[in-house]
């Protein structure tokens, strides 16, 4: 018996068509801006709420332990295998997206340590990610997930499931990222980092927790330091999967004291942007 959840990016309620050419203008200027939005923003210099030990365990349970279409609240969920990546590309541009995915599941690595391969035969995977069109999508939910989901998913700029045993390891995942309407919605960036960081174990949303891309309502397009701690924290070889809030809260407490004390708190953004992307987009 298989727990599903998943997630998913809102659309705006309106959708204009274009065409190629301009969707790509739309793709460089949406990396200009998102590199002017992180500029502007202060979260990695004044706004240090999220250093708060506090404040950090608080947003790690909102974050692990709750998903965004039930209210109730479940065991710690995680990867306990190697992650088996399949590549469905069914759009242009596939080098250009080729680079950004694999730069953002090495960063993925490089912070959880779970050992991610690549394989050409869709049977072999355990995450399987759909660069596709919007005119696909349902039809990828009803196969992928199941036909009483389209409803649902359906106006997503971008989604992602994940399946769980009965002991809350995640043996599947998958992302479906409709390119057109992303780059519509200046959210192509962000789908990629923020499904496949959610896949991981992350899949709830908040509206009160910042700076965090696990949010609808945010302008950050890519991981931030407390992405970075939640993270680190969720794959820390302490935290062990089904374990319950009450189980999970003094191994968390001991690890954020160990944490500040030893500066990767406080460095945490430092380190978040020496990624791959993070230089592909200009921020450093």
């Amino acid at each position: 018996m298989f727990n599903i959840d998943y997630h998913k990016t809102i659309a705006p309620k309106k959708f204009y068509n274009s065409s190629c050419i301009i969707l790509r203008i739309f793709l460089i200027s949406s990396l200009l801006l998102s590199t002017l939005s992180y500029a502007a923003s202060d979260y990695s210099t004044k706004a240090l709420h999220w250093h708060n030990l506090n404040y950090i365990e608080q947003s790690f349970y909102e974050i692990a332990l709750y998903n965004e279409y039930n209210s109730k609240k479940s065991r710690l969920r995680k990867w306990t295998k190697s992650l088996n990546v399949y590549i469905d590309h069914q759009v242009s541009d596939n080098e250009l997206h080729l680079k950004i995915l694999r730069m953002h599941l090495q960063q993925l690595h490089e912070i959880t340590q779970l050992p991610i391969k690549y394989t050409t035969t869709k049977s072999q995977a355990n995450l399987i990610i759909y660069l596709t069109r919007s005119n696909k999508v349902n039809q990828i939910i009803r196969t992928e997930i199941n036909p009483k989901a389209v409803k649902q998913l359906r106006n997503a700029v971008c989604l992602a499931n994940i399946q769980r045993n009965n002991k809350n390891e995640i043996i599947k995942g998958l992302v479906v990222i409709p390119v057109d309407r992303a780059r519509m919605h200046g959210k192509l960036i962000s789908c990629f980092v923020e499904e496949l960081s959610q896949v991981l174990g992350l899949p709830n949303d908040s509206k009160s927790i910042y700076p965090t891309i696990f949010s609808d309502r945010n302008i950050y397009k890519l991981l931030t330091g407390l992405d970075y701690l939640l993270l680190k924290l969720l794959y820390s070889p302490e935290v062990k999967v089904g374990m319950s809030q009450s189980a999970l809260s003094p191994i968390i407490r001991k690890k954020l004291n160990i944490w500040q004390k030893n500066g990767i708190i406080k460095q945490a953004q430092q380190e978040v942007v020496k990624g791959d992307l993070y230089h592909l987009l200009g921020y450093r």
